[in-house]
């Protein structure tokens, strides 16, 4: 538009600089409403205290709902219900829904996979820094990252093969070590 410094638009009013596909916040709660691991990427809800009284709201809205879909509070608010979880994926109003659920889909999707097939409460439970190390991959600052499930999956398995000696590493260095002093011997 005419005036405006270029890259920039208006919304609501109020000039913007274009944006990448952002997230608000990723939350899963279990059955009763009760926070399970939660990531805020704003200031929308600046204490523990505000998230948890959206999160009872958003809960309280959708929990006995069939849709995917939620409008809430001027955000947009896509959710999955998997066994005793629920898993949301909350955007601004102006977000597109399709990216939303693309993250939410690849959330949950690597979930079952890391899970093995058992995404409920107890194994996220018991995996809780697999989780993070999910979302991690799938959302950063609120930047979409990633999409698809396979990718995540991919990145989270090089991220744990890289956590330090593992029982495959120990053994990788004593054969090579059996093999330099045999090679040592020989000469």
């Amino acid at each position: 538009r005419a005036g405006e410094p270029s890259g920039l638009r208006v919304r609501s009013g109020r000039l913007q600089e274009p944006s990448l596909y952002t997230i608000k916040a990723v939350f899963i709660l279990d059955n009763d409403g009760h926070r399970l691991l939660a990531k805020y990427y704003d200031d929308t809800f600046p204490s523990t205290k505000e998230q948890m009284v959206f999160e009872k709201n958003v809960f309280n809205k959708t929990n006995r709902t069939d849709s995917e879909i939620a409008f809430f509070g001027g955000m947009t608010i896509v959710y999955k219900n998997s066994i005793d979880l629920f898993l949301y994926v909350v955007g601004s109003s102006h977000e597109n829904e399709l990216m939303l659920m693309s993250v939410l889909t690849c959330l949950f999707e690597s979930l079952n996979h890391m899970l093995r097939k058992n995404v409920e409460k107890r194994w996220l439970l018991e995996n809780m820094d697999g989780a993070f190390l999910v979302l991690d991959e799938i959302v950063d600052g609120g930047v979409i990252l990633e999409s698809d499930p396979q990718q995540v999956i991919q990145k989270v398995n090089f991220r744990a093969d890289d956590g330090g000696l593992t029982e495959q590493s120990v053994a990788q260095v004593l054969q090579s070590a059996k093999e330099q002093i045999k090679w040592s011997l020989l000469k």
